[in-house]
């Protein structure tokens, strides 16, 4: 496992689906998709049925790599949020942290601008997770499967050999 490789449980996306769907009730927009920077889809919600969303989180990686490469041309370390408008659906991106991308799809039954609001609000509190998320992940403070299977595995182990 990489060093940006994330492990994320059940409540941290139970929390994150949360903030999605609150998001996109306040700005009355389609979907939400939050994806790593590797291009892994985290989570989606929202009206999802007719994209590819795999597809699309890779691409939305790819995007951000390469305008990542654009703003250092530039003379800027990153550029946090992208914004694409097309005919009748636009899509919003923006960074969270250092590891993910919050994308939001809409149409023009909203504007960029409750879209951005919205969108920055989201963003503090996804950071947040998302944080924590490393920290728990460098401390071992997780409790779970993995300390209770290696403790019971050892445990097994020695009762085979006692044998």
């Amino acid at each position: 496992m990489s060093d940006q490789d994330m492990i994320i449980y059940e409540e941290d996306v139970v929390k994150i689906e949360a903030l999605l769907s609150k998001t996109l009730k306040g700005a009355e927009a389609r979907c939400a998709l939050l994806v790593d920077k590797d291009g892994h889809l985290i989570t989606k919600q929202g009206f999802t049925h007719s994209l590819d969303t795999t597809a699309l989180s890779a691409l939305l990686a790819g995007s951000f790599a390469s305008t990542k490469e654009i703003a250092r041309l530039v003379g800027e370390n990153e550029f946090s949020v992208l914004f694409h408008q097309g005919k009748k659906d636009h899509i919003h991106m923006s960074l969270i942290g250092d590891r993910a991308i919050l994308a939001i799809i809409f149409d023009d039954r909203t504007t960029i601008g409750m879209v951005r609001l919205y969108s920055k609000e989201v963003a503090q509190e996804l950071t947040k997770i998302i944080n924590a998320i490393g920290t728990s992940e460098d401390s071992g403070e997780e409790p779970g499967l993995e300390e209770g299977f290696a403790a019971s595995a050892e445990e097994r182990l020695d009762d085979i050999f006692r044998e």
